[in-house]
């Protein structure tokens, strides 16, 4: 909040200034002044930064206290097929990246990666915060976004979060905390969100203002997350976009 009244105060002097330049009112400041005003930013956005390599996808997570946004990293190096979990990951979290990382797998020809690379490759999956315990079956989207960026060697959209649980078929099933997770992307600047379809009755619970500035995408299964979640290949080539600007 000092922060904040701080920027404001800035504002209000360089006002001030104008007023007592001899310029009457009223005094618009426009957006193109605002770095004039106060200073360069001093905050860049923390998705489009984390998420310019392929191998990282933006999750959405609940918390006792609200929704937050979680970043799932994936990479690989030589090795024999192993898969390595770090971050303070309970059980059913650790159990979700091995059912994502199953689902690309079996799905592999249809993601354009090559099935045998897997056996050439460890892959390890860390979500950051590692002081912080994390656990539950919502990141199972985020995960399996993050292994098909790493494998098709293609980024994720930095201005897409998503949740959802998903099973071995590529499944993508209903979770919890919708509300607050869509309130923490927005605040984080996030412009679309990929949620499960199953979770379309949550929608309305979801602010008004909020919805008017997001894009929904409605997921039944993984194929509609790879076709709406990732930046276009290097020839340009897009498989089909399942996505819904409503409920």
């Amino acid at each position: 909040m000092r922060s904040l009244e701080r920027e404001i105060g800035k504002a209000l002097r360089h006002t001030a200034v104008r007023i007592a330049e001899g310029q009457r009112g009223p005094i618009r400041i426009d957006v193109g002044e605002l770095g004039a005003i106060l200073g360069s930013p001093q905050f860049e956005s923390e998705a489009a930064m984390r998420t310019s390599l392929p191998g990282v996808a933006t999750g959405l997570a609940w918390t006792t206290v609200g929704g937050d946004i979680l970043f799932i990293e994936a990479t690989r190096t030589p090795g024999s097929g192993r898969l390595i979990l770090t971050g303070q990951l309970g059980e059913v979290m650790r159990e979700s990246a091995q059912a994502a990382l199953s689902v690309v797998k079996s799905r592999a020809a249809d993601f354009g990666i090559d099935a045998a690379s897997f056996e050439k490759s460890d892959i390890h999956v860390h979500v950051p915060a590692g002081a912080i315990p994390k656990d539950g079956p919502s990141a199972g989207v985020a995960m399996f976004m993050a292994l098909v960026s790493l494998m098709a060697d293609r980024t994720v959209r930095s201005d897409t979060a998503m949740t959802g649980e998903i099973s071995l078929r590529g499944l993508v099933l209903p979770v919890g905390g919708i509300k607050e997770k869509v309130i923490a992307a927005a605040r984080a600047g996030i412009e679309r969100v990929m949620l499960p379809a199953r979770n379309r009755k949550d929608y309305e619970d979801i602010p008004d203002e909020v919805r008017k500035t997001m894009e929904f995408i409605w997921l039944d299964t993984v194929d509609q997350a790879f076709a709406t979640a990732l930046e276009a290949s290097a020839s340009g080539d897009r498989s089909i976009r399942m996505a819904s600007g409503g409920p």
